[in-house]
């Protein structure tokens, strides 16, 4: 049964955009002029936060990603604001204490985030819970993400079962996040379909241009009732980010689908960003092989950004010739780890491992750390048993974990306080120490120096050092 009410879209030119075209590296100040206008289109939310954007602020820009939270949202006074958060992980690569993410849920809401969009690497639930939970208790809205993928595990009724027990955690909607671009129209069709029979809550869909098939996807997808589509701005659509936010509009205009968008407004948001992608193009930050279609990913499953991970990886071990070997090796490695999906950080960890192997010239005679984590249960159960062989050879007779992983970390925000009591200027700045400790020393450091630079110079002016 089709839908006959409008679609909705979530517009990711703030986060996932240019997250998969520019290494997540537009500053605030970048965004900050053009939000009011984002505000007025009329969008379903505005994905602005979250994934690797806190990462890459504290690093690689030096901003605080609290503070750019707080200016987009003292902005956009009528959209909602929506992130991506790592079940258990939060926006780090390893399980945090239960007290740490329910802090983070409460201080992100508090903040100014109104969807939190949780999902799982191995879609394991249990890594989500906690999460739900808060989000639930701060009044946000909790979207859990499955994380989509192929392989024989991953029937109709695995997607159809997994979306009942989402619904009956307490979640407020389901989103289909298929990250390499793998989901085929006329399967999405199937999809749609028989989630929207299974549950009563929303069905979302995000997807990456990829593979070349995503706007087919997102059609078929939306004729067949899904609520929401994630669309980026075409300045930076396509290639490894989501298909045109006006392309989309424009399709469905006339139709019992349409977004009502104003196009001139999008045009207008269009021609703002458009000069910063020729920059981009010009600096190197936007490199042109993002920007085409890699069919590949649907021969080996694996997303646009693992790619150039394995491309860099292989060009830093000489061993460039390696390439197509390496991609063949994928989908047998991710075999032996229970089939799971390539998200990060098990795109990561399946990558580096397939390297290994091939470049070993054996078969797991040397093992990254993360592989035997993943091995021993750490990041959670996978959809089928792990290869029982590469098992005992990589992590011999240790024990497995087979609880919840995060019931292993004890609470640890207190001593996280303690560690950091001397930077603290924001009771948010010991989540940003507790995700990534080194990075977010060196910009407390970083801004207290700025700080001490312009009482300096404000000290001067009032002392007639510069003329008034």
């Amino acid at each position: 049964m089709s839908q006959t009410k409008p679609v909705r879209i979530t517009e990711t030119i703030l986060r996932d955009a240019h997250q998969s075209l520019i290494a997540t590296r537009m500053s605030t100040e970048r965004m900050l002029p053009i939000v009011e206008k984002l505000d007025q289109v009329g969008y379903h939310s505005l994905e602005c936060w979250g994934g690797a954007t806190f990462d890459a602020s504290l690093r690689f820009l030096h901003e605080d990603p609290w503070d750019r939270l707080r200016k987009i949202k003292d902005k956009a006074k009528k959209t909602p604001l929506q992130m991506l958060f790592r079940g258990q992980n939060i926006l780090g690569y390893r399980p945090y204490g239960d007290d740490v993410v329910e802090y983070f849920v409460q201080k992100s809401i508090a903040n100014g985030i109104d969807i939190i969009r949780i999902f799982d690497c191995l879609n394991d639930l249990r890594n989500l819970e906690t999460a739900v939970k808060a989000s639930n208790k701060e009044k946000g809205h909790a979207q859990i993400a499955l994380s989509y993928t192929l392989g024989d595990a991953y029937t109709m009724e695995y997607w159809t079962n997994i979306a009942k027990e989402i619904e009956n955690m307490g979640a407020d909607s389901i989103c289909i996040k298929d990250m390499a671009g793998l989901l085929l129209p006329y399967k999405a069709t199937e999809l749609v379909t028989a989630l929207k029979e299974a549950v009563k809550i929303p069905i979302q869909l995000h997807t990456h241009y990829t593979s070349g098939v995503a706007s087919m996807t997102y059609m078929k997808a939306v004729e067949a009732g899904v609520d929401v589509i994630d669309c980026a701005m075409s300045p930076l659509a396509l290639g490894t980010s989501q298909p045109a936010t006006e392309v989309m509009v424009e399709t469905f205009k006339g139709t019992p689908y349409d977004t009502g968008y104003d196009q001139n407004l999008l045009a207008e948001i269009a021609d703002y960003f458009r000069p910063y992608r020729d920059e981009c193009l010009e600096s190197g930050l936007l490199n042109p092989k993002n920007m085409g279609v890699n069919i590949k990913t649907l021969l080996y499953q694996v997303p646009g950004g693992m790619l150039s991970n394995l491309t860099s990886q292989l060009k830093d071990l000489g061993a460039e010739d390696k390439y197509y070997e390496v991609l063949e090796e994928v989908p047998r490695v991710r075999k032996d780890f229970g089939e799971c999906p390539l998200v990060t950080p098990s795109s990561q960890i399946v990558g580096s491992q397939a390297v290994m192997n091939v470049v070993a010239g054996e078969r797991y005679k040397m093992v990254t750390k993360e592989t035997k984590d993943v091995l021993s249960g750490k990041y959670g159960k996978t959809v089928k048993p792990f290869n029982p062989e590469v098992q005992k050879k990589c992590i011999g007779d240790a024990e497995v974990i087979t609880c919840r992983p995060a019931d292993l970390v004890p609470n640890e925000l207190e001593t996280l306080e303690a560690e950091m009591a001397q930077y603290k200027e924001q009771d948010e700045d010991v989540l940003s120490y507790a995700l990534f400790p080194q990075v977010a020393v060196d910009f407390f450091k970083y801004r207290e120096a700025q700080k001490t630079k312009m009482d300096a110079s404000a000290a001067d002016t009032k002392n007639g050092a510069y003329p008034v």
